[in-house]
């Protein structure tokens, strides 16, 4: 035998005897890194809503979501559907939009009332919204407030899937009284009048007018004048 070889072997025998363990031919040594990431898909949420997400991937990119949820809970159909951020929407967490006659259909998300609520909510709006969108390019439903049986059956269906928790409402209230900061009061009648008392709040500086669909109404049961009450701090000033 080679003298360097059963020196080798002796050195060996040595340090396994002084470690307290052998290690046979046969034992298999397994990247740390592999094992991490195995370990972070053994883990990964299943339920779409898991709090787990929150910090997993708590801002995710909408269109990516809008395209998996198209997989997993649309058959696809959604292709063709827009999906984009508004930032000017504020009284309404998501609207799905049905423009022209070619049929063209756009979820729009209201960024300044989910930007910093929780990931959930902004799950379970948008597939509230894809709802909507797959009953257009469907059936060509374009009743954005309608949720009859056939919406409640997909939400239904969805919620039993995902474990999400969609409603047929996702107003946020306190975000959107937040962005109302534009009061007018009416000094007729109605401001004894609950549940208003005679203010008109806004997220816009659009005072109430003609164009407005309940004016006639005001008009003929209380015929007061609108002051404004209330604006943002330093509005105006440039």
């Amino acid at each position: 035998m080679d003298s360097d070889y059963a020196l080798a072997l002796k050195l060996q025998k040595e340090w396994e005897e002084e470690s307290g363990k052998g290690v046979s031919d046969n034992t298999v040594f397994s990247s740390p890194k592999c094992n991490a990431s195995q370990a972070r898909k053994e883990t990964k949420p299943t339920c779409i809503v898991d709090p787990e997400w929150e910090l997993i991937d708590p801002n995710p990119d909408a269109r990516l979501l809008f395209m998996e949820f198209d997989k997993k809970y649309f058959w696809g159909k959604l292709a063709g559907v827009e999906v984009r951020w508004s930032p000017r929407m504020t009284l309404c967490a998501g609207v799905c939009c049905y423009e022209g006659r070619g049929g063209l259909c756009s979820v729009r998300l209201s960024k300044p009332l989910l930007q910093l609520r929780p990931r959930k909510d902004l799950v379970e709006t948008l597939l509230h919204e894809m709802i909507h969108a797959y009953l257009f390019v469907t059936q060509n439903n374009r009743d954005r407030d309608g949720h009859g049986p056939e919406f409640c059956k997909h939400m239904n269906r969805i919620n039993q899937e995902s474990g999400t928790k969609i409603t047929i409402y996702h107003s946020f209230h306190d975000e959107v009284s937040n962005y109302r900061q534009h009061w007018w009061r009416c000094d007729g009648p109605c401001k004894s009048r609950p549940p208003y008392h005679g203010y008109v709040k806004r997220a816009m500086n659009r005072a109430p007018c003609p164009r407005d669909p309940w004016w006639p109404e005001h008009q003929r049961t209380c015929g007061g004048t609108y002051t404004k009450v209330k604006e943002p701090e330093g509005y105006g000033i440039k």
